[in-house]
């Protein structure tokens, strides 16, 4: 099985939403699934059919995250040193067409949220940084078009 790059904050997470699932959204389907068998006729209880629906996400959900866990490579940015881009870099970059900077982490699918500037290893951006160094500029092809950044900063921590 191919492994699966991520933080170690990013397995914590996943490890708390297994935790979750099993010691409560589990459970509590199971008691819904329940009670709505004790209504009765379970060919027109819609109780029953969305109970049962939420459980087969619950389970698939379970599942991905065991699958994920059991394939981790935890790679823990603070211990990397290196003067080009990896995972779980942090990398200030200019848009050499607006100069605009911005900075972003690269993590793990999982731990992706553009919100706090975490980007996926697997994003067309990400691929275009790892490998480089401060200074370089990289073209990046995304469904917007063409666009180009400059690397300002490198960082680990």
């Amino acid at each position: 099985m191919e492994r699966v790059p991520m933080t170690p904050q990013g397995k914590i997470a996943l490890e708390d939403e297994l935790r979750v699932l099993k010691t409560i959204e589990r459970p509590e389907i199971i008691q819904a699934i329940a009670e709505a068998r004790a209504h009765g006729d379970l060919s027109e209880n819609a109780e029953y059919h969305a109970a049962k629906e939420k459980q087969g996400f619950i389970e698939a959900r379970i599942r991905d995250i065991e699958g994920k866990i059991s394939c981790a490579e935890v790679i823990d940015p603070a211990k990397i040193r290196s003067t080009r881009v990896c995972f779980g870099a942090t990398v200030t970059v200019v848009d050499e067409e607006t100069d605009e900077e911005v900075t972003y982490q690269i993590v793990g699918f999982d731990e992706a949220d553009l919100k706090t500037q975490r980007i996926s290893n697997t994003s067309p951006l990400a691929r275009a940084l790892i490998g480089k160094s401060q200074g370089e500029s990289v073209e990046v092809r995304s469904p917007r078009g063409v666009k180009g950044y400059e690397i300002l900063k490198i960082a680990y921590t």
